[in-house]
C-alpha cells in the first residue's frame, strides 16, 4: 500500500494487519528504496512501513530549516495518521540520529530502537571533516562531493562487480534539490551534539549497528552510541562501509529480525556470524 499523508509525506506500508509496527528510517540523500531488499524478510512476522524524508524522494521539504525535531515530527506525524501507537524505529545514518531524536522527545511512541551506521561524538578532526563535506555540498551541491561520497560508502570491490548498482545509488542523491539537500548535511554535520548523552535517557530495547570500515559511523561510535541506553547491544559488520547495508543486506535483516523477535515475542536471538569487533571478538 502506497499513501501519502496530509503534510505531503509519501510512504508505503507491508506486512500483515494487526502485526507489530516497524518504521524504516532512511539516510542522507537517500529514498524509502533504501529499504527494498530488506523488506520482504521484515514483512514475513511485521506491518513494516518505510517513507521518504523531508526534501528526500518524493516528499516535499519541510516548511522551515531542517533539524532533527523536525524529522522527527514528520514521523510522529505519520505514524498519528496511520493509527500507529508505538512502533520499533530502525534508522539508518541520519535516520539513526531521527530515531534517537524520537525516542527522547516521544518515548511513549517507541517499542525498540535499531540504530544502523549512525554517528555520534566526533574527534575535532572528524568534526572539521564533516562540516567542510558540508559547505562543499552548500556551494556545489550533491555533485560536488559524490564521488568521494560513494568511495566512504561502497567497499573497492562492490564498486567494480556493481556498476550498475552504484550508478542507481549516485542518480538517488543527484536528484536531491541543492538547497535541500545542503541543509540536511548540516543536520548530519551537527545534530549529534544534542543526541550525546540524552536526557531524559533513552531506555528502550535497543540494537545498535555499523560496520567495521565506516569511517564515518565508527564501531566506537556504535559503542558509545550503546553505552548510553541501559541494556543496548552492539554488532559490527566485518569488511563493509558506511553501505553495508545495501551491499549485504541479510547482514543487517538478519540478527535485526533476531532483535525483533526476541523483543515482541521472547524469542532466544540468532547468534550471527557478523557479530564481531574489528579485533574479531564478539561485543553482545
Amino acid at each position: 500500500m502506497k499513501g501519502m499523508t496530509s503534510g505531503g509525506t509519501v510512504y508505503e506500508v507491508d506486512g500483515p494487519a494487526g502485526a507489530p509496527v516497524l518504521v524504516l528510517i532512511h539516510g542522507l540523500g537517500m529514498t524509502r528504496a533504501t529499504w527494498e531488499q530488506h523488506v520482504p524478510s521484515f514483512a514475513e512476522r511485521y506491518r513494516v512501513v518505510r517513507y521518504d524524508l523531508a526534501g528526500h524522494g518524493d516528499t516535499p521539504p519541510p516548511g522551515r530549516t531542517p533539524d532533527l525535531t523536525v524529522f522527527s515530527e514528520q514521523c510522529i506525524e505519520l505514524m498519528d495518521e496511520l493509527g500507529i501507537d508505538r512502533a520499533a524505529l530502525v534508522g539508518f545514518s541520519l535516520g539513526g540520529m531521527i530515531n534517537r531524536r524520537i525516542a527522547i522527545d516521544h518515548a511513549d511512541r517507541v517499542a525498540a530502537l535499531a540504530i544502523l551506521n549512525s554517528p555520534h561524538e566526533r574527534g575535532d578532526e572528524a568534526q572539521r571533516l564533516v562540516e567542510e563535506r558540508a559547505q562543499a555540498s552548500a556551494a556545489g551541491g550533491p555533485a560536488a562531493t559524490i564521488d568521494a561520497t560513494l568511495e566512504r560508502w561502497f567497499t573497492p570491490g562492490f564498486r567494480a562487480e556493481q556498476p550498475e548498482y552504484v550508478a542507481m545509488i549516485r542518480s538517488w542523491v543527484l536528484a536531491n534539490d541543492t538547497d535541500v539537500y545542503a541543509q540536511n548535511r548540516w543536520v548530519l554535520a551537527n545534530g549529534v551534539v544534542e543526541l550525546i548523552n540524552p536526557q531524559p535517557p533513552i531506555a528502550k530495547p535497543t540494537l545498535v549497528m555499523t560496520c567495521e570500515n565506516d569511517s564515518g559511523s565508527t564501531p566506537a561510535m556504535s559503542h558509545d552510541i550503546a553505552a548510553e541506553i541501559d541494556g543496548a547491544r552492539t554488532i559490527i559488520i566485518p569488511h563493509r562501509q558506511h553501505l553495508g547495508l545495501l551491499e549485504d543486506p541479510a547482514a543487517f535483516t538478519d540478527p535485526l529480525v533476531s532483535f525483533l523477535n526476541e523483543t515482541f515475542f521472547g524469542a532466544s536471538p540468532t547468534p550471527s556470524v557478523h557479530q564481531t569487533q574489528k579485533n574479531g571478538t564478539s561485543h553482545d
